[in-house]
């Protein structure tokens, strides 16, 4: 019981805004289609669907120009701007199609949609699946894979081809939700790998991946809702929130920082700690006991006399001032040593820093203290000192005076 109790509790401290805001977005989404039943149709089909697709375009168009200028070779950026173009074209096309025909469009918009626009949804959603994919796993996506995951469309649309009696659009509906199951496997995997490389997770970490599947997920509710209902006003939601998302999510992409990338420069290059003059120097393997006592001790006096873990850019590669050895071995390492993540340990030694500071200057400003200790937040700094110690800094510190 106490171990499902620490889980829960860790579950909350890591994930608690991503909790919010799934509540808070299923609020606005379940007002805003309560709300939408009492637009008028000729005010939804004449003024709102033009206004809202008008801002899809304008907002898809613009997000990949500024994420094809911004790429810097990063290849997630440029998958989520090809997700963009795709779906302001098809707004685009739709736009098009009402200006020419307004009467005919909105008509079919009345209707139960068919297979075939139920499979256009399910292809502007894999589309927009292709960003975390790439963003948690680069380079795994392929032409191959990329088919693999659309054969199963193609093998419905044959079938209802050939059996139309039969209602496929339930499972055709579904289909993006085992594509976001299959993408949620590789989170776990993800936030691994960077809690065994860096000591700070801004702006890397999964966080921003699970929200980014939240408003899919959200999406494709309100798809499988429009899918299933007659009301000229079932796309109020969807188009709004569609336009929302969209510029959270490149506004949020722009400014991420691509970990993989910065890894395979490290790697080139080596290490650019100032602690590369150390004449430390440890074992070549971990074999034995021996090896990794030694190996242990080197470690924890180049971290009490150099202090590297004040840096808030510390990263696992910055051992190699007293380790030379590639990433695996500096993992396998902390793991073997300390049974714990580098990100985990690094962040113990911050706490206990935070805690001799707190302890010798208590005056001094928790804002200051972060800063010295080499949080990137005072919000960081307060939310790993709880997880690690069970209190609050401010808790802590009116204990210790």
């Amino acid at each position: 019981m106490k171990q499902i109790h620490q889980t829960i509790r860790d579950f909350w401290f890591d994930y608690r805004s991503e909790v919010v805001f799934l509540l808070v977005s299923v609020c606005m989404v379940v007002l805003s289609t309560w709300w939408g039943r009492f637009i008028p149709d000729e005010v939804y089909d004449n003024i709102l669907t033009p206004i809202f697709n008008t801002c899809t375009v304008v907002v898809s168009f613009g997000g990949a120009w500024m994420l094809f200028r911004r790429s810097e070779g990063i290849k997630a950026r440029r998958l989520f701007a090809v997700a963009l173009l795709v779906w302001g074209t098809s707004d685009l096309i739709y736009l098009v199609g009402w200006a020419v025909a307004p009467h005919r469009v909105m008509d079919m918009a009345a209707y139960e949609l068919t297979t075939y626009e139920l499979v256009l949804g399910n292809i502007l959603g894999w589309v927009l699946l292709l960003y975390p994919t790439e963003a948690l796993r680069p380079g795994w996506m392929n032409w191959k894979i990329a088919f693999m995951q659309l054969l199963p469309l193609a093998a419905l649309m044959a079938f209802d081809y050939i059996m139309p009696s039969i209602n496929l659009w339930p499972v055709i509906a579904l289909y993006p939700y085992i594509l976001l199951v299959m993408l949620f496997r590789h989170i776990h995997v993800y936030r691994k790998w960077c809690e065994d490389n860096f000591s700070s997770l801004d702006d890397i970490d999964v966080r921003w991946i699970i929200r980014y599947s939240i408003m899919l997920f959200i999406v494709g509710i309100n798809y499988v809702w429009m899918c299933s209902t007659h009301y000229h006003t079932r796309g109020f939601t969807q188009q709004w929130f569609v336009v929302i998302m969209f510029i959270y999510a490149t506004e949020q992409i722009l400014f991420r920082k691509d970990p993989w990338k910065e890894v395979r420069r490290d790697d080139i290059q080596g290490t650019n700690s100032p602690a590369t003059s150390s004449n430390l120097q440890l074992p070549q393997t971990l074999s034995t006991g021996a090896s990794l006592t030694a190996a242990q001790a080197s470690f924890e006096h180049w971290m009490a006399e150099e202090k590297p873990y004040l840096r808030p850019d510390f990263q696992l590669n910055d051992l190699r001032a007293v380790l030379p050895k590639n990433r695996t071995y500096l993992s396998q390492f902390i793991n073997e040593a300390y049974g714990c993540s580098f990100f985990l340990l690094v962040n113990r030694y911050r706490v206990e820093e935070a805690q001799r500071l707190m302890s010798a200057h208590p005056d001094m400003k928790l804002s200051d203290i972060a800063s010295a200790c080499g949080f990137s937040s005072l919000a960081v700094f307060s939310r790993t000192f709880t997880r690690e110690t069970g209190i609050s800094p401010r808790e802590w510190s009116a204990s210790k005076n």
